[in-house]
């Protein structure tokens, strides 16, 4: 009598293999799965410093976002301050990226303009709750809008803070193509997409010197936060953070940051 055990066991070995090998190929897809959200665990903020030699800036860097805004640090100005959008309707993909969900515009959408000098538009996101925090209070959601110099690094981030209530229909435009990015990393063509209905004013907002808020943490960067808050919608939020891929229904916000002595500015304070 022959014996199967061996090729038996082969067989079911290799479907053992080619049952979880996409596993494996998923979850470690893209440089956002190097690091997360969870504090204390061994790739959270607090050692994202350490993951990696160019993302020192991490742990070492003085001038890391988001931080807490504080009255008591900050230095009025009735002025408005010389901000302007420059914004226009441009053709955007929606992508999720892992830790978050961003509209990516494929074409010339404008760009912002700080005390003469311009900064080219080129992506928003969200993170839930906000990461910024106005006096020691946490809004349910931040909006990220993205624009580089001309070497292409990320200089000028304009936040804006949303509060759940009604919903924000600037996400109301492409949440049918939100909810086929869930569970999936990947990319939907949204159409022409207008900045300008992201409702980011510039009437009263705070300025200050940070960084990214992700690896590398670069710092020189602008931020421009609104003051005015938004609203959005509970399923609106929940609908984001069941797309992160990486931190499905989870915080992807990073902890506030020391001030170290940074000088704050509140412009348009009368109106």
């Amino acid at each position: 009598m022959k014996n199967y055990s061996l090729p038996i066991f082969n067989c079911w070995f290799l479907l053992f293999l080619l049952y979880w090998q996409p596993i494996s190929i998923t979850t470690q897809t893209g440089e956002e799965s190097e690091f997360n959200y969870i504090e204390g665990s061994p790739r959270g903020p607090e050692r994202w410093g350490e993951l990696r030699p160019e993302w020192a800036t991490c742990k070492n860097g003085r001038f890391q976002s988001p931080i807490d805004i504080l009255n008591k640090d900050v230095q009025v100005n009735i002025n408005p301050g010389d901000l302007r959008l420059n914004y226009k309707a441009s053709n955007a993909i929606l992508t999720n990226t892992g830790p978050n969900v961003e509209v990516e515009w494929v074409g010339d959408a404008g760009s912002i303009q700080i005390n003469g000098k311009q900064y080219s538009l080129r992506q928003l996101h969200w993170h839930s709750p906000s990461e910024h925090l106005i006096n020691g209070k946490r809004y349910d959601l931040e909006l990220h809008v993205v624009h580089v110099n001309t070497s292409n690094q990320v200089s000028v981030v304009h936040a804006q803070f949303y509060q759940i209530s009604e919903p924000d229909s600037f996400l109301s435009k492409f949440t049918k193509e939100l909810k086929t990015l869930v569970n999936n990393r990947g990319e939907r063509a949204i159409g022409v997409i207008d900045p300008r209905k992201t409702n980011t004013d510039t009437f009263k907002y705070y300025r200050y010197n940070g960084s990214l808020t992700t690896p590398p943490c670069d710092e020189g960067v602008t931020w421009i936060v609104n003051a005015k808050i938004n609203t959005v919608s509970s399923k609106q939020v929940q609908l984001l953070r069941e797309a992160n891929f990486d931190y499905r229904g989870m915080d992807n916000a990073r902890p506030v940051q020391a001030l170290n002595d940074r000088k704050i500015f509140l412009y348009g304070a009368k109106n």
